[in-house]
């Protein structure tokens, strides 16, 4: 498990497909993890992935479904 820590100073960003609206989803990436945080609550938790867990997370979204 990766700690919550390792984003302290991360730079944040939004997804460029939700950049006009305020319910989305914040990332950030590290040499050593990916934080995931809710836009409306940025003090309410982190999910922290390693880069090979994210990668995989990514494939699965963009694999057409049949």
């Amino acid at each position: 498990m990766i700690e919550g820590r390792v984003l302290s100073d991360a730079k944040w960003f939004k997804s460029s497909y939700s950049a006009t609206q305020d319910e989305c989803v914040e990332v950030a990436i590290t040499s050593t993890a990916i934080g995931v945080r809710d836009t409306k609550d940025r003090n309410g938790g982190t999910l922290v992935f390693d880069s090979t867990t994210w990668s995989t997370f990514l494939t699965h979204l963009k694999t057409p479904k049949g």
